[in-house]
């Protein structure tokens, strides 16, 4: 970028230092996860699945009406380009809705209308796509899908596959995550789940979908002059989350158990639209569905944590829409640009053309090549709606 436009955008620029500065204390999952899952779960399983838990949370370590009023204080008017400051203007919105929800994690219903304006709810699409992939017959479990690897044997894992990226990032285990695994965007760190036992597809997933994707495009927004491709552009969970899944497909890791977790997961979200409590939730995909308890516990407190958590459904229906993306030729490497959106391609090559956009650094090595051999989840991926 030459002298004349930097003095242009001199104003977007110290608009998006601030908000870089801002949205540093913003990292829902890291308020979300409860402090106590082991002990909670080991008295639900002990009250036969009738007594729902009671989570503890982390306080909030920032003051959340003040940094509300600095995300509002900028002066996005003194953004010359329109479409940039309409961006802007939509990304400090979902900012604050997520301020919103931090501050309001644990307290039920009001979390629950928090997440529901900013990650939304399945809809009647969504939910009769779920059903559609659970009408397809169990593979049977092959050998590369029995647990057998602890988390530091993980961990190695991770690390080893870690290095085929030229970016360096931290590991850490611990108890007080839902997930498996998952990768923490403001620190750069890979989180492992402790107590949990790994199989190879288990760790080939988590591989290429935390590290080949949720890392790489937090290190791909860090090399833009622009912060906020770091943080993430408005709107742009569903687009992640599906990038981050079809990572899977590409790299031959994604089966149809995995899929079927997907579909439950929108099931999950769905009941908390109808007003189930987590033992209501927990019935639905243990008695009805047979759900194994492990995994219905799994998929139950990822969606009641902090009172209602809508996110999970995202990972389908944002598998579907990259998916459908990728068949239509467009470019992969603008959606790795940073956290951004399918929305936000024509805007993100605009911003390149400007010079306020870099190319990608890294690409995603899955992405090179399809090398998915299951034909059935190629059927389902091309007949969801």
């Amino acid at each position: 970028m030459n002298a004349k436009d930097q003095n242009t955008y001199s104003n977007l620029f110290e608009i998006d230092r601030n908000l870089d500065r801002l949205v540093r204390e913003i990292d829902v999952l890291n308020y979300l996860n409860p402090l106590n899952i082991e002990q909670e779960k080991k008295k639900f399983f002990a009250s036969k699945f009738s007594e729902d838990p009671s989570f503890n949370y982390r306080k909030v370590k920032f003051n959340p009406f003040q940094l509300q009023r600095e995300f509002f204080s900028q002066r996005l008017e003194d953004i010359p380009d329109e479409g940039i400051r309409k961006l802007y203007h939509d990304t400090i919105y979902e900012y604050s809705g997520l301020v919103q929800c931090i501050a309001s994690v644990g307290q039920e219903k009001k979390f629950f209308y928090n997440s529901l304006r900013v990650f939304g709810t399945p809809q009647e699409k969504d939910v009769k796509n779920a059903k559609f992939i659970l009408h397809f017959h169990k593979e049977e479990d092959a050998e590369e899908m029995v647990p057998r690897y602890n988390a530091d044997q993980a961990q190695a894992y991770f690390q080893a596959f870690g290095e085929k990226y030229p970016f360096q990032f931290r590991i850490k285990q611990s108890n007080s995550i839902t997930a498996a695994a998952m990768a923490l965007d403001t620190t750069k760190t890979l989180v492992v789940k402790k107590n949990r036992k790994f199989s190879d597809n288990d760790l080939k997933i988590l591989s290429n979908h935390e590290i080949g994707v949720n890392m790489l495009t937090t290190f791909n927004g860090l090399n833009q002059p622009l912060r906020i491709f770091s943080h993430g552009l408005s709107n742009n969970n569903i687009t992640q989350a599906g990038l981050a899944v079809f990572s899977e497909y590409m790299s031959d890791s994604l089966t149809l158990k995995r899929m079927k977790e997907l579909a439950y997961r929108v099931l999950a979200a769905d009941s908390l639209i109808k007003g189930y409590s987590f033992s209501d939730t927990f019935d639905l995909l243990y008695s009805q569905y047979k759900l194994d308890k492990e995994t219905a516990w799994s998929i139950t407190i990822r969606v009641h944590r902090g009172g209602g958590f809508t996110k999970d459904y995202q990972y389908l229906s944002g598998l579907k829409k990259v998916y459908d993306y990728y068949s239509s030729g467009k470019d992969m490497g603008i959606l790795l640009t940073g956290k951004v959106a399918i929305e936000h391609a024509p805007l993100v090559k605009e911003l390149q053309k400007k010079g306020l956009a870099e190319k990608n650094k890294f690409y995603t090595h899955s992405f090179e090549k399809n090398r998915n051999t299951n034909e059935k989840l190629e059927f389902l991926l091309s007949n969801l709606k």
